[in-house]
C-alpha cells in the first residue's frame, strides 16, 4: 500500500485545488470531509474516490488514495478533520416536483446547510438557489447541511424569469412579507407551489416581491425584530408541512 506524504505530490495538489470555487465548477467535483457525509455520498452514488489515512476504517467501492494526517488537513483546509475525504460529482439535475423552495442571494453557508436539511425534513422536492447565493459546495454549507445535501434536488436558476417559468406550469408563488402577507398557518397551498424567501440583511428583493401571488409571515414576540433565515425557513417548512 503506498502511503502519499509529500504535499508536492500532484494527486495531493489537484485535490487541494477543489477548495476554490473556480476549480469545483470546471472539473465538476467537491469534497465532503469526515465519516458520515462520506457514507451519504456513497449511499446517494454521488462518490467518485476517497482519500483516507491507513486507520480509518471505512470500506467502500471506489477508488482508495491513502494519505497521512497531515495531507488530509492540507487537502480538507481543516486544523482538525476526520481521517477521510470524497471526492463527489455535482449534483446533476432531478425532477423539479410540486414543492419548489426558492433562495434569494442567501450569504451564509451555515444558513444554506441548514436551510437544505430542514427541506429534506419537510419533504420540499427542489431548491432553487439564485446565481447569487453563496456557493452549495462550500465546505461549511455541506458540514451544516448534514449530507442532506445528498438526498434532494437543488439547482441554481436565475430567479425571475424562471418564477415567469414556473407560473406558465401552473406553480402559485409566495414570498415572505411582513407587509400586507398572511400568517404562515393561513396558507392554504395548492398542489404545486413555490416558497421563496430572501437574503439575511435584505429579504426578497423587490422585484421578486412583484412577481408572487401571495406574501406570508411568521408572527413573533415584538421584542425580536426578526429571526435567523435558517430559522425562520425551518418553521416555515415545518408549519407548511403539519399544515398541508
Amino acid at each position: 500500500m503506498e502511503i502519499i506524504k509529500s504535499f508536492d505530490n500532484k494527486r495531493v495538489k489537484k485535490f487541494t485545488k477543489l477548495l476554490q470555487k473556480k476549480y469545483r465548477e470546471e472539473e465538476q467535483k467537491f469534497l465532503v470531509v469526515g465519516d458520515h457525509l462520506v457514507s451519504e455520498a456513497y449511499k446517494a452514488n454521488n462518490l467518485l474516490e476517497v482519500i483516507k489515512t491507513e486507520d480509518n476504517n471505512i470500506c467502500l467501492d471506489v477508488p482508495t488514495t491513502y494519505v497521512t494526517y497531515d495531507i488530509i488537513k492540507k487537502i480538507s483546509g481543516m486544523s482538525n478533520p476526520q481521517s477521510i475525504i470524497g471526492v463527489c460529482r455535482t449534483l446533476p439535475p432531478g425532477n423539479i416536483g410540486n414543492k419548489v423552495l426558492m433562495l434569494d442571494d442567501i450569504q451564509d453557508p451555515g444558513n444554506l446547510g441548514t436551510i437544505i436539511r430542514s427541506a429534506v425534513a419537510f419533504n420540499i422536492d427542489t431548491i432553487v438557489i439564485s446565481s447569487h447565493t453563496v456557493d452549495l459546495y462550500n465546505d461549511k454549507a455541506i458540514r451544516a447541511s448534514e449530507g442532506m445535501i445528498f438526498n434532494i434536488n437543488i439547482t441554481k436558476k436565475d430567479l425571475i424569469p424562471y418564477i415567469a417559468e414556473l407560473k406558465n406550469n401552473n406553480y402559485k408563488i409566495y414570498g415572505t412579507n411582513v407587509n400586507g402577507g398572511k400568517l404562515v398557518d393561513d396558507l392554504e397551498l395548492p398542489d404545486k407551489y413555490v416558497i421563496i424567501v430572501g437574503n439575511e440583511g435584505n429579504g426578497v428583493k423587490e422585484e421578486i416581491l412583484t412577481q408572487c401571488d401571495e406574501y406570508f409571515y411568521v408572527p413573533m414576540n415584538s421584542k425580536c425584530e426578526s429571526l435567523n433565515v435558517g430559522v425562520a425557513t425551518s418553521i416555515i417548512l415545518y408549519e407548511l408541512d403539519k399544515n398541508n
